[in-house]
């Protein structure tokens, strides 16, 4: 991605921070246009690049009623759907490509001693990232605005670990996850620093499908744990990799969103995103 696109997002951004906003009003697109400084036919045009749908469906997708009607859905519905309008077999549905492995617990304990993480930042869809990876895998991807905080927060997990800011080829093929066609990526590998709570947490999200959201409760009562939804709602938070594992396709039981590490505006944009892409055959 380009840095014009980059900064494209960034307008894309405080317009969908205006369309969460005030979705119950039903803005105008000149209303969000002059909101963002651009002309309606211009802004209509660098949003629907950038989201593959108007503004106006957009809204749709991230409005609190589009949520709920996702919620009362059957996800499985939603996958076979994915399969018969050829997702799976164009740009397979990227959760198929995760794997999860987590770290041994002397790794855990010893804050990464002798693991060599590899870094690197790049730009992705939704902003600036931070990508981190050992030889088994992704350990840590997140948004960042502000790269030394971003670094600092990195290595504040792993204190001990032996950094190298190079970018590798695991790095570059989970990057690829930011892009619409998936059917060029490899199987994605992650290595993880978590507890077993967390790894199961953080397993049973990769099974909601792109387009499809769940709750902190649905959650819960896929581990049996029905009444730990506060549990749930911590260990969702503390997911350490950014969209590759799908923390923000939890949202609230009332169609609400809910809390994001990453911004609650950049968890609408990518809701929004994803919607408009397993929708497209609805687009306006």
């Amino acid at each position: 991605m380009s840095t014009d696109q980059l900064n494209n997002y960034n307008r894309i951004a405080s317009a969908i921070e205006y369309l969460k906003e005030n979705f119950k009003s039903q803005p105008s697109l000149e209303t969000v246009a002059e909101k963002v400084h651009l002309s309606a036919f211009h802004f209509q045009r660098l949003f629907t690049e950038w989201a593959g749908v108007s503004p106006k469906k957009f809204l749709q997708f991230i409005s609190l009623e589009y949520a709920k009607s996702l919620l009362n859905e059957k996800q499985v519905t939603l996958f076979d759907l994915a399969h018969e309008t050829g997702l799976s077999s164009t740009g397979r549905l990227h959760d198929l490509f995760i794997n999860i492995e987590g770290m041994t617990p002397g790794d855990y304990k010893n804050g990464g001693e002798n693991l060599q993480i590899n870094y690197s930042f790049a730009e992705s869809t939704f902003g600036n990232v931070l990508v981190a990876s050992t030889p088994l895998g992704i350990c840590h991807l997140a948004f960042a605005e502000n790269k030394q905080e971003s670094l600092a927060l990195l290595k504040q997990k792993f204190p001990n670990a032996l950094y190298k800011q190079i970018t590798d080829l695991i790095q570059q093929n989970a990057l690829l996850i930011f892009k619409a066609d998936w059917s060029k990526l490899e199987k994605i590998k992650l290595h993880l620093k978590g507890t077993a709570f967390q790894l199961k947490i953080w397993e049973t999200l990769l099974k909601i499908p792109t387009g499809s959201l769940s709750t902190y409760g649905s959650i819960a009562k896929q581990i049996d744990k029905p009444l730990a939804s506060r549990a749930v709602g911590t260990a969702i938070g503390d997911n350490p990799v950014a969209f590759l594992i799908p923390c923000h396709r939890v949202i609230q039981s009332s169609g609400g969103l809910g809390g994001y590490m990453w911004g609650t505006t950049r968890k609408a944009a990518i809701i929004g995103w994803e919607a408009a892409f397993t929708n497209k055959d609805t687009e306006e």
